[in-house]
């Protein structure tokens, strides 16, 4: 099983079926030039000396292509600790997700969440606020990481321009970075306040195509799921068919070899196929939209 990681065929080795099979149901991170790319960007605003207008990153993708992923890594490494000589909680990064509309208290409690602080649905917003700088100046905050910030286009464009100016007003009373993500609309929802848009640099997470880069993430999850003959899934038609069904999308592309993995273990294949990959129960993301426009 030269086709497989070590660790990975100690798997393959002392497991059952059912165990290598939820093997292949749990996540797995695998590096990429653009993750790589992107991370050490997000290294280097945690790393920011303090000054009076902080660099913010926008980070801009398709839907179920590893923004959240990353950002999760991200968080994951620098995640909050206590001080062994005060004793006091550091939080490093803070992630929470944009409320489905721009919403100053909703904003507001997410953060509070996030820190298990408690809150009163009926405190002022000005308490509220004031509560919030306190506790994110307390623990030390370094970068607010805000995903689903597309969400801001669903309000009206007052509530579009009071939480444009909140994150402004944040980012100047804390002296912090941010880490907005979403979809392409991410782009529209800062750049259509001027004095937000330059403030955040775009950072693009591509879609996949059918070059060495693509073949190399085909290898590595290859070393990764638990099949007792190799795939290689490198093979020119194999790695086609999956970027085509999979829309240049990493998570289609996670998702479209998971149930492929599955569906080898349990017809006793051991390897990933056309025939394999031609009998899973995969819809792809374009002709999910096609299902539901049926309806």
């Amino acid at each position: 099983m030269k086709h497989l990681f070590d660790k990975t065929k100690e798997l393959v080795l002392r497991s059952t079926d059912e165990e290598r099979i939820l093997a292949v149901k749990k996540f797995k991170w695998i590096g990429y030039t653009q993750a790589s790319t992107i991370l050490k960007n997000l290294n280097d605003l945690l790393e920011y000396p303090e000054r009076h207008r902080m660099p913010n990153i926008l980070l801009i993708g398709d839907s179920n292509n590893g923004k959240t992923a990353l950002l999760n890594k991200f968080v994951k490494a620098n995640e909050s600790y206590v001080n062994e000589e005060t004793q006091e909680l550091i939080v490093p990064t803070l992630m929470l997700q944009a409320p489905h509309e721009p919403d100053e208290k909703r904003f507001y409690n997410a953060i509070l969440e996030q820190l298990y602080a408690p809150y009163k649905s009926s405190e002022k917003n000005e308490i509220r606020q004031q509560r919030v700088i306190h506790l994110l100046k307390k623990v030390k905050l370094k970068l607010l990481i805000i995903d689903e910030i597309h969400h801001m286009l669903a309000g009206t464009i007052s509530k579009q321009r009071s939480f444009q100016n909140l994150l402004k007003f944040l980012s100047n009373e804390l002296k912090i970075s941010m880490v907005c993500a979403g979809t392409r609309d991410a782009f529209n929802a800062v750049q259509s306040d001027p004095q937000l848009g330059n403030r955040f640099e775009p950072k693009v997470l591509k879609k996949w195509r059918n070059d060495q880069e693509f073949l190399r993430l085909l290898a590595s999850f290859e070393k990764l799921l638990p099949l007792k003959e190799p795939s290689n899934l490198i093979e020119s038609s194999l790695a086609t068919k999956i970027l085509a069904r999979s829309e240049g999308l990493i998570g289609e592309v996670s998702r479209i070899l998971e149930l492929a993995s599955i569906l080898a273990i349990e017809s006793k294949v051991e390897k990933i196929n056309k025939n394999i990959l031609d009998h899973i129960d995969y819809i792809p993301p374009s002709d999910r939209k096609k299902m539901i426009h049926r309806l």
